[in-house]
């Protein structure tokens, strides 16, 4: 448990005299709040509590596999080239990000195909031929998801709510974007075709959300995509890590692993440092969060410390859903299977219902299955192939005792891949890992096994959700999936943008 106790200033070193700020976690959000504040003035100690950074984006290497932990998809690339910039360098001079297309391939449980691209040409010749008296509904669709990104992405993705007022004067357009629709509403509105109303809607998946539920805001990411593109990190995502890293090092900051936090220290309602489990104590000018915002609040902090985050509030918030996600190496290749593939169940609504509200694990699922070797073979053996295997499932309120079941629904899992994508499956892996919703708990500290924080539906967005500057504590600031503007590449990346904002100039604290 915290303690309110003063803890000394951060001590002034002769051979650096900045400012000290201390970043916990070396995800995304984490990594990419150190280079800012880096570029700004400040000494900066990232604190990592794996063996090595990365936090969700942790790379496995295993009998001579790599295999990304978490994030794959690569899109507004610029964001990365900003952080690159603001040290003199260019991004393709230690990364190369290679487009990926389709986006996705989505197989419908009768192993119905559609690819889902950035070509508006191909992507009307998918709709037409899978619901074509949806085109031109389609095409409206888009229209409205490039408003919703120039607006909920582009003008306010950056920007810190920090008062009511902030969101105040924002309401009216959000509401004349129908952001009080779900996504799934806001897609019906457009296509009558409840398939092509699922390849449409599926997105806020991949950032914690119930498209059945999530604001239409998430709507933005068609656009965003086709803006953009989706892209890939050659050598696997663990190459932004790495280049993250030198940014850092380079800059005189400094990432150090194998270093949990166990409470962040107070002067009255000021934070003032870090206390590791080992016990030792590092001073700070200003704390950083990138573990998860109910985690931080919750175990960093003492319960008298907080006012709005009280332990009441963060039981009663909504959670997103957590993951399974079975890792794998094959002795063979499989040419035929794209990058990203998404594998649709027999049910679409009543599954994601099942997940998120009733939060039992089903018998049947819908998958995304990644084959990052279909763009870069180096991250297998010749011959082989490097796979993660991805189902949404209930987090931890589910009681679902995965020490127990992991490796029946791997098997299950295996069985589906086997009949439909990947034949002779089960004779053909060569290595294997998996990671459950306990161990989003256990190994990355994410409250209640909650693979994306806080769910993101609007009365837990922008305001909503817990701000970028600390409610509660001074000097204590937020990035990550679970603040604003919320969970994905780009929702990270801005979240340690709006720190340029409302963290204070180095020499302001010299």
């Amino acid at each position: 448990m915290a303690s309110l106790a003063a803890a000394p200033a951060a001590p002034r070193l002769a051979a650096d005299p900045r400012p000290h700020a201390v970043v916990i976690g070396s995800g995304f959000g984490g990594l990419a709040a150190a280079v800012r504040l880096g570029a700004r003035g400040y000494r900066v100690s990232v604190l990592e509590q794996l063996d090595a950074p990365g936090g969700r984006a942790y790379v496995y290497r295993q009998d001579g596999f790599i295999f990304d932990a978490g994030p794959t998809i690569v899109t507004a690339p610029f964001l990365f080239e900003e952080l690159w910039q603001l040290c003199g360098r260019r991004l393709a001079d230690d990364v190369e990000l290679r487009p990926v297309t389709p986006f996705y391939r989505v197989r419908f449980d009768d192993g119905q195909l559609f690819d889902y691209s950035g070509d508006p040409g191909a992507m009307r010749a998918e709709v037409a031929k899978l619901a074509p008296a949806d085109v031109a509904g389609y095409e409206r669709f888009m229209a409205a998801s490039e408003r919703l990104c120039r607006v909920g992405f582009e003008e306010l993705g950056h920007v810190p709510f920090g008062s009511w007022q902030s969101m105040a004067k924002v309401l009216p357009e959000l509401i004349s974007l129908q952001s009080y629709r779900s996504v799934h509403g806001l897609v019906s509105r457009y296509v009558k075709d409840e398939r092509l109303r699922t390849v449409l809607s599926f997105h806020p998946l991949l950032i914690g959300g119930n498209p059945f539920a999530v604001t239409s805001i998430y709507a933005l990411i068609a656009w965003l995509e086709r803006r953009w593109g989706v892209h890939f990190a050659m050598g696997g995502t663990g190459r932004l890590v790495t280049g993250l890293v030198g940014l850092i090092e380079g800059q005189g900051g400094l990432v150090r692993c194998d270093a949990r936090v166990a409470e962040i220290t107070l002067a009255g309602q000021r934070a003032t440092g870090v206390r590791l489990a080992t016990g030792e104590t590092i001073a700070a000018d200003v704390v950083v969060s990138n573990a998860d915002s109910a985690w931080t609040y919750r175990h960093l902090l003492p319960a008298a410390a907080r006012r709005r985050w009280t332990d009441r509030k963060l039981a009663r918030a909504r959670y997103s859903m957590s993951l399974f996600v079975w890792y794998f190496g094959t002795k063979r290749r499989y040419p035929d299977v794209a990058h990203h593939t998404i594998l649709l169940g027999p049910r679409y609504k009543e599954l994601l219902r099942d997940i998120f509200e009733r939060k039992v694990l089903a018998e049947d699922f819908s998958l995304y299955l990644h084959r990052p070797t279909a763009t870069d073979p180096s991250l297998a053996p010749a011959g082989c192939d490097a796979f993660y295997v991805l189902a949404p499932v209930p987090h931890l309120d589910s009681q679902v005792d995965w020490r127990s079941q992991a490796e029946r629904y791997r098997q299950v899992l295996a069985q589906k891949l086997g009949a439909t994508l990947l034949p002779d499956l089960e004779t053909s892996i060569l290595t294997s890992r998996v990671l459950t919703p306990q161990d989003f708990q256990d190994r990355l500290s994410s409250f209640k096994g909650a693979a994306f924080g806080l769910e993101p539906v609007l009365t837990q967005s922008a305001w909503f959700r817990p701000h970028n500057q600390s409610e509660d504590i001074e000097r204590l600031y937020l990035v990550g999936a679970g603040t604003h503007p919320g969970a994905g590449l780009p929702g990270v990346l801005s979240s340690a943008k709006v720190l340029d904002r409302v963290v204070p100039d180095a020499a302001a604290l010299a």
